[in-house]
């Protein structure tokens, strides 16, 4: 009676087991018939006829075109050798070589480059698409370069489903369609295998651990526009879609916005928004931004997808400010090279809570700039007063000089011209036949100054 298998060997057998499940499929180069020659591209390579040739021979060599009317031989050189210098993809073809109308030989040239080792990626697109494989190339691959892709459950042994790549010349990657059967657990693990293959050589690609949750990718956002409000100098309304891969009845994204000014080098990023627009509130007034949104799982699942095409858009700008070109937060001036100094670091720019609605971005605790009316009023009102005070000044000056001379040559006048009223001569004895004589008129008075007044007195 036989015995049953010990622990170590069912161990053994288990192991043996997960490690074929694991293994990739083998991948070499196809098989070449003796008659194929390989050249590799841009090398330099020499056919041979045949190793021994009549000395009064001619070995004529020629090589077989396809044209319009069908195959026929183009003749190239003559000699029991032909020399083909840098190789290249059109140099393929089937060589033969002759003495008259006897064939020696016929042989086929097949110019190709071994293919690069695959770095494959996966991403998904949504919940209800298939799963996309790709790897980039650095060269274009040589003709009859055939890519392969194998996806199966991991640690199950079962037949891995196939599936065939497409090169996209213009984007220079191979890419990989994998079919998900519906009801599929987003949670296991599938191993996936590549395999590049060519006349020339084959290459495999690691095994890559995914997770149909885990290479979830959303397409970028679409339709994003950048709008300025009216009489806001420092806000923009940002808005964008849905791209049309992701079916927001079921599932919904959360978004990123990134902004910068034109003249700043680096992005303000807001995270976390969960409509499909936004309120700048810290524009800096007639700048024109540029905006950026990407999309990302509502459940955080996979990894953000690219950045949206830039939109750009510029603050309302009032006509009457002067100043509608200045940034109330930057500290940049042109220097001569015509660049701009450094800005403020955003630490000095506080934030008010929103609490997650309505995805807006808090405005600047920093007040905006003055408008030069307001000092031009000040300074006009400042600079009238000052004139009006001089003017009562000078006005004060001017009437109290005038009244002080006035009154200096009243004195002097009453001083030296002082009309004194003198009495009549009383007559004497002697003067008695003078009294006949009719009395001096007014005009022939007698006129004393002050002085003879005084003196007389005495």
């Amino acid at each position: 009676m036989a015995r049953p298998p010990g622990p170590l060997l069912l161990f053994f057998l288990l192991c043996l087991l997960l490690y074929l499940a694991a293994a990739g499929r083998p991948c070499g180069p196809a098989g070449l018939s003796q008659d194929t020659i390989l050249g590799r591209l841009g090398a330099n390579i020499t056919l041979t006829c045949q190793y021994e040739v009549p000395a009064n021979a001619t070995v004529l060599w020629q090589v077989e075109e396809q044209g319009p009317a069908g195959g026929w031989g183009r003749q190239l050189a003559e000699g029991n050798t032909l020399l083909l210098r840098q190789l290249r993809y059109e140099d393929s073809g089937h060589y033969s070589c002759s003495v008259g109308s006897h064939l020696l030989r016929s042989l086929r040239l097949l110019v190709a480059e071994p293919p690069e080792t695959p770095q494959v990626s996966c991403y998904r697109r949504s919940h209800d698409k298939d799963v996309l494989c790709e790897w980039p190339q650095q060269k274009k691959p040589s003709p009859g370069t055939r890519a392969m892709l194998w996806v199966k459950r991991r640690f199950v042994a079962e037949n891995a489903t196939e599936q065939r790549c497409r090169y996209f010349s213009k984007a220079r990657k191979f890419v990989c369609r994998v079919k998900v059967p519906p009801g599929t657990d987003d949670t296991k693990h599938l191993v996936v295998s590549t395999c590049v293959s060519n006349s020339a050589g084959g290459s495999a690609g690691r095994d890559k651990i995914i997770t149909l949750s885990s290479v979830l990718k959303p397409d970028p956002p679409v339709n994003v526009t950048v709008e300025a409000l009216e009489k806001a100098p420092q806000r923009l309304q940002v808005n964008w879609s849905y791209p049309s891969s992701w079916d927001p009845r079921f599932y919904w994204l959360h978004f990123q916005v990134r902004y910068r000014p034109e003249p700043a080098p680096t992005f303000v990023e807001v995270d976390q928004v969960t409509t499909t627009w936004l309120d700048i509130r810290d524009a800096w007034r007639g700048m024109r931004h540029v905006v950026q949104v990407r999309a990302k799982d509502e459940f955080g699942h996979g990894t953000w997808s690219e950045w949206s095409q830039e939109a750009v858009g510029t603050p309302w700008t009032d006509p009457l400010d002067l100043t509608s070109e200045m940034e109330p937060f930057s500290s940049q001036v042109p220097t001569e090279d015509g660049t701009y100094g450094v800005t403020l670091p955003p630490m000095l720019f506080g934030e008010d809570d929103t609490n997650g609605a309505g995805g807006s971005v808090m405005e600047s605790s920093i007040h905006p700039v003055a408008s030069p009316y307001a000092f031009l009023v000040t300074g006009g009102s400042l600079l009238l007063g000052i004139a009006l005070f001089v003017g009562i000044v000078v006005r004060y000056r001017q009437m109290w000089w005038t009244s002080g001379q006035e009154m200096t040559k009243a004195e002097g006048e009453g001083q030296q011209h002082m009309l004194v009223p003198l009495g009549l001569p009383q007559p004497t004895l002697s003067d008695t036949p003078l009294l006949s004589q009719p009395a001096p008129s007014a005009p022939g008075m007698l006129h004393m100054t002050h002085e003879d007044y005084s003196s007389s007195g005495q």
